[in-house]
C-alpha cells in the first residue's frame, strides 16, 4: 500500500505538534478527564504524547536495535509540577522538534527496532503522525475545540491501522482480532466529502472521482484482508473523512450525527470491539 513521504510525515508530525499545543495555551482545564481516553486527564495525556515522541526520538537518533526502556529517555515524564501550562507548553514543543530532527537526519530507511517487524525510521515517523492524529483528536474533543485533519493523513491513519490488525493477526495468535473469524461479512468506509485521495503524489487508482474515498473491509474464516475502493457491504460507515476515521478509531460515537451507519450495525460494533487500537 502507498504511504505518504517520509517528508510529509515530518510535516505533519509538526503540525500537530503545534495544533496540540494550541489545546495546551487555549485555557482548557488540564486537570480535566478526556471522554475518550478516561483514565488520563488532559495534561496526562500530553504527557504520554510527549514522552512518545522523546522515546521514538531517541531510538531514532541512536539508532537502537531493541525497545528503550522509558526510564532511559531524557525528560520522558515532563516538568516536574503538574498544572504550569507554560512548562508543559514548552516540553511538548521540544519533544516535536527532537522527533521530527531524527527523523529527517536519519532518513526513512535508516536501521531502527520496531514493535511491528519493521525495522527503519520510517516506520516511527508514520506511528508518530497518527499517535500525534489520533491523541489530538482526544485533546480536542476534551477541550471543546474543532478537530480537522488533511485527508492524505486522514486516510494514512485508516490504512495504518488496517495494517496493523493484518500484523496482528500474522503474528499474535491471542489477539482478540481472531475472534472475527467466521462467514463472510464486509465492512465498507466510505467519505462523502472527498474524491480519491492523492498520496505520494499518485491518486488511488481505480476509484472514480465520483464514488469518493473508500476501503472495503472482508471478513472471512481466514481472518481480515482489505482494499481501496467501494462495493455493496454487510454494514457501511459513511460520512466526511475525518468524521469517519474518528469513528473508527472510537473517538466518535456511531449514533453521531455527523456519520451515518448502513446495514448490520453489529458487524461494525464488533469489529470496534476486537480490532481495537491506539
Amino acid at each position: 500500500m502507498t504511504r505518504l513521504t517520509h517528508d510529509r510525515y515530518c510535516q505533519e508530525i509538526a503540525h500537530q505538534t503545534g495544533q496540540l499545543r494550541t489545546v495546551v495555551t487555549s485555557g482548557a482545564d488540564l486537570s480535566r478527564t478526556v471522554p475518550t481516553t478516561p483514565d488520563w486527564s488532559l495534561e496526562d495525556l500530553v504527557r504520554h504524547v510527549g514522552g512518545a515522541l522523546r522515546w521514538a526520538a531517541l531510538m531514532v537518533r541512536t539508532g537502537a536495535e531493541d525497545e528503550v526502556p522509558e526510564e532511559r529517555v531524557p525528560g520522558f515524564d515532563g516538568p516536574g509540577a503538574r498544572g504550569d501550562r507554560g512548562a508543559l507548553d514548552a516540553w511538548l514543543a521540544e519533544s516535536g522538534e527532537l522527533i521530527v530532527g531524527a527523523l529527517r537526519d536519519a532518513g526513512p530507511d535508516a536501521r531502527v527496532w520496531s514493535w511491528a517487524g519493521i525495522p527503519d525510521a520510517g516506520f516511527w515517523a508514520r506511528r508518530m503522525t497518527h499517535e500525534l492524529i489520533v491523541h489530538r483528536a482526544d485533546a480536542a474533543l476534551a477541550a471543546g475545540l474543532p478537530f480537522e485533519v488533511a485527508p492524505d493523513a486522514a486516510a494514512d491513519a485508516v490504512d495504518e491501522w488496517l495494517e496493523i490488525v493484518e500484523w496482528a493477526q500474522r503474528t499474535q495468535p491471542e489477539d482478540e482480532v481472531h475472534e472475527l473469524r467466521g462467514p463472510r461479512r464486509t465492512l465498507h468506509l466510505h467519505a462523502t466529502d472527498t474524491g480519491p485521495v492523492e498520496i505520494a503524489g499518485r491518486d488511488e487508482t481505480g476509484v472514480a472521482p465520483a464514488e469518493g474515498w473508500g476501503r472495503l473491509i472482508e471478513l472471512t474464516e481466514d481472518g481480515v484482508s482489505w482494499r481501496r475502493g467501494h462495493e455493496e457491504a454487510t454494514v457501511t460507515l459513511r460520512g466526511p473523512l475525518t468524521a469517519v476515521l474518528l469513528a473508527f478509531y472510537r473517538r466518535l460515537p456511531l449514533d453521531s450525527p455527523e456519520v451515518e451507519v448502513l446495514g448490520e450495525r453489529e458487524v461494525l460494533e464488533s469489529w470496534l470491539e476486537r480490532a481495537t487500537f491506539g
